[in-house]
């Protein structure tokens, strides 16, 4: 969902500048505790074994369910994400050292609670130190760290938008933000309104495309 309304809002955002193309490449950054290795067991690990992988999102033109169903099928067609890192950066490919790199980040660090009510895991108090030097060069010209936190009135989505001033204007930057937020309140608008969910073809054992499963899906509708 959150990638979806990403895609929606850069899509628009490009159009408004003259722009074409509805597709967007993104860097990816995830935990690196996916189970690539059978048996290996690290639950008893700490810290980051952080993994980055580009994708490329494209709900061509589509909005609501409809474009959340494309991101889908589009994020399960990605292969290991911690063959990308190997790849890339152990083995030196050349192919995919030169395609193009992605200039957006994305980093959903999950949900937590923050209710202050002394459980095992809540936010520390005091601020954090900078995470890294200001001296060294950002990797992309935008940075989008989102974050779910489960407050005493209920779950709140927050993001972080980190930028080089000098390559974009903070206007710019909040009117993408503002138009991911938009996307996303549309697309759970449809979620309570019942015009989004439904299969796509990797949850299907048998090869339909998207339009033979919404047919039969609104068949089945019609005869209950």
């Amino acid at each position: 969902m959150l990638l979806t309304g990403l895609a929606l809002a850069v899509a628009q955002w490009r159009r408004r500048r003259g722009g074409r193309g509805t597709g967007v490449l993104v860097d990816l950054e995830g935990h690196g505790r996916e189970d690539s290795v059978p048996g290996v067991d690290v639950s008893r690990t700490a810290g980051w074994f952080t993994s980055i992988h580009p994708v490329r999102l494209d709900a061509g033109g589509a909005t609501g369910g409809a474009a959340v169903k494309k991101v889908k099928e589009q994020l399960r067609a990605v292969p290991d994400v911690l063959g990308y890192g190997l790849l890339r950066h152990v083995d030196g490919d050349e192919e995919l050292a030169e395609v193009p790199r992605a200039q957006i980040a994305f980093n959903y660090l999950g949900r937590i609670a923050d209710g202050g009510d002394g459980g095992d895991w809540t936010l520390a108090p005091e601020e954090l130190p900078a995470g890294e030097d200001p001296r060294m060069p950002m990797a992309h010209a935008l940075e989008v760290n989102a974050l779910t936190r489960d407050l005493p009135a209920g779950p709140v989505l927050s993001a972080t938008w980190t930028w080089p001033g000098g390559l974009l204007d903070s206007a710019d930057v909040r009117e993408l933000a503002e138009g991911w937020f938009a996307a996303l309140r549309g697309l759970v608008a449809d979620v309570a309104g019942g015009a989004a969910g439904g299969f796509t073809p990797s949850d299907l054992l048998v090869e339909l495309d998207q339009g033979e499963i919404d047919k039969l899906q609104t068949a089945w509708r019609q005869k209950k």
